[in-house]
């Protein structure tokens, strides 16, 4: 068994797998079953892989290979199409510009970040690059939408509330190169920093190398490794918010490895799926029967641009 695989294994009481194929096409008893996994890993972790997501393996392993291909483009290239502020959050985001802990020098990694109106708007852009990204995009939308009915389910509110509520469509797409290490980092420094994500349900696709991280509630690092066949979804800060804490948003990070690896590119793909801008988040009525709401209403929106203004 190689090392990864032990780990995952091993990982997995923590961090379980679930089989969203059971949800889309089993019977009564076997859907809430599922519902009931999902609930009990957004409440106690805030991460679960999830076995035959309903993504083809061709479209992710396509969509890898256009992120390499832009990643390989000289930085004057990459420059061009620059992140320039929070209310776009598009465009390319050099090595160091980002600090998702904001105490910590900048993440060893550049990205490019991608939404609709980019991907439309951004000649710079190959038909084959964007028609690839459009194709991935839908697929995640698929799976977010079905993600989303088993977390109404769980809640016991109307099946298609979160769905409704992310209509517009209104996600980043995020590609992800972590660079080999040619220089000892700073002190403090990581290839992401220790942070939480800002909205209700994160996809992660990510390749073999390692290093993603996921803190346990008695402040444990887990290793949260590729599993074959499996994407990892994790509940992100504005679910938090609208569920008063019965689902977390639980803070990861991705390490430098120890061994080897730190001498190879670590490629990964998010796919941040976040309310629709003037959505207000607020605490659900059912999480709030027993105790005080936590937070004030915010719109989505206004929460994004927050944490972003911190984040760069």
């Amino acid at each position: 068994m190689s090392k990864q695989s032990e780990l995952a294994t091993n990982n997995q009481k923590f961090i379980p797998v679930i089989d969203l194929q059971a949800f889309r096409s089993g019977d009564r008893s076997q859907r809430q079953a599922i519902v009931e996994q999902v609930y009990q890993a957004c409440h106690e972790i805030g991460f679960l892989y999830i076995k035959n997501p309903g993504i083809s393996t061709n479209l992710i392993r396509r969509l890898f290979i256009q992120s390499q291909q832009f990643f390989n483009l000289p930085f004057e290239t990459k420059a061009q199409i620059a992140w320039l502020d929070e209310s776009h959050n598009s465009g390319y985001v050099g090595i160091g510009r980002e600090r998702l802990d904001p105490s910590q020098p900048g993440d060893l990694k550049e990205a490019l970040n991608l939404n609709l109106k980019s991907l439309t708007q951004n000649l710079e852009f190959s038909a084959e690059f964007r028609n690839c990204v459009l194709d991935f995009w839908k697929a995640c939308v698929q799976v977010t939408d079905t993600v989303l009915q088993t977390f109404a389910l769980a809640l016991q509110i109307p099946e298609d509330f979160f769905i409704a509520n992310h209509n517009e469509q209104a996600h980043t797409l995020r590609l992800l190169h972590y660079p080999p290490l040619q220089q000892t980092p700073k002190a403090g420094q990581v290839r992401a920093g220790e942070h939480s994500d800002y909205g209700s349900i994160t996809l992660l696709f990510q390749d073999d190398i390692g290093g993603l991280e996921v803190q346990t509630k008695d402040g444990e690092w887990l290793a949260a490794p590729a599993i074959s066949d499996t994407i990892i979804v994790n509940t992100g800060d504005l679910m938090q918010r609208w569920t008063n804490h019965v689902f977390c948003s639980t803070k990861h990070r991705v390490a430098i490895p120890l061994d080897e690896r730190i001498k190879r590119s670590r490629y990964s793909i998010a796919f941040f799926c976040h309310p629709n801008d003037d959505t207000e988040v607020a605490c659900l009525p059912g999480c709030c029967t027993d105790r005080v709401a936590i937070y004030p209403s915010i719109s989505a929106k206004d929460y994004l641009i927050s944490r972003l203004q911190a984040t760069y």
